[in-house]
């Protein structure tokens, strides 16, 4: 392994399961487990083991995005997998493309669309979002998205990069979609993410008025499904609604 990579470290003990993302380093790592010496990754692959002073067994893996979501400094309630997957799905995205991201937040979406497209450039407008977003990027080990702290309202204007994929979760969206033409590349989508139907029907009107004829508006809900017993049902722990999806195409 090499210093810098991103590891997943799964130890199991008397039925409890944890699991941790770090980077491979010079460091020591602290856990419940006891401290793990990181340096030693160095001389180890994927699939092998490390121990910890305290003589605990921990599985070297290599993390995913699913691991990335749940294990991401958060600042805030970010975009969720069923959403990110629509997304990913509706606009076709791919490894050559260049994404244009806005309202970063923690950096969940923009660290899914970095796994996949070439390059994703994600603008958060506070700088302490900012940094955790940075953070975030590099843990998990991708150089090809770059965090940009600016109001894309303003931002996209000045513009002269384009893009394959604009993707839109902020307040602020209706006032950006008069400006994404500019951006995008001809075939190329806009995404927007809303909580409110209210602020869809605005983003829907603007996109109107700037001539996107070919645009969708889909929620998803998602059940998961409980077994137990007693028998197996739709769990009811989970809210269904998140947010407005819409999509829209140059």
């Amino acid at each position: 392994m090499n210093l810098g990579e991103s590891i997943l470290l799964r130890a199991e003990q008397k039925g409890k399961l944890r699991e941790f993302v770090t980077a491979v380093s010079v460091e020591k790592f602290h856990t419940d487990f006891g401290i793990i010496d990181l340096e030693e990754l160095l001389q180890k692959e994927v699939g092998d083991t490390i121990t910890s002073h305290m003589g605990q067994e921990f599985v070297i893996q290599k993390p995913r995005m699913p691991d990335h979501f749940k294990y991401a400094k958060r600042t805030g309630a970010p975009m969720i997998p069923k959403d990110i997957g629509s997304i990913i799905a509706y606009t076709g995205l791919n490894k050559e493309d260049s994404v244009l991201d806005a309202g970063t937040g923690s950096g969940i979406l923009a660290m899914y669309l970095g796994s996949i497209a070439k390059h994703v450039v994600s603008y958060e407008i506070r700088d302490e979002f900012v940094d955790v977003a940075r953070k975030n990027m590099e843990r998990a080990g991708l150089d090809n998205v770059e965090v940009r702290c600016g109001n894309i309202v303003d931002e996209i204007a000045t513009l002269d990069e384009k893009f394959d994929v604009v993707t839109l979760d902020t307040i602020d969206s209706k006032d950006v979609v008069s400006n994404v033409r500019k951006v995008l590349l001809p075939g190329g989508f806009v995404v927007t993410y809303s909580p409110f139907i209210e602020q869809t029907k605005a983003i829907r009107a603007g996109m109107a008025e700037v001539g996107f004829v070919d645009v969708l508006t889909i929620e998803n809900i998602e059940r998961e499904i409980s077994f137990s017993d007693r028998g197996s049902r739709p769990a009811t722990t989970r809210v269904g609604h998140t947010g407005y999806i819409t999509i829209a195409r140059m």
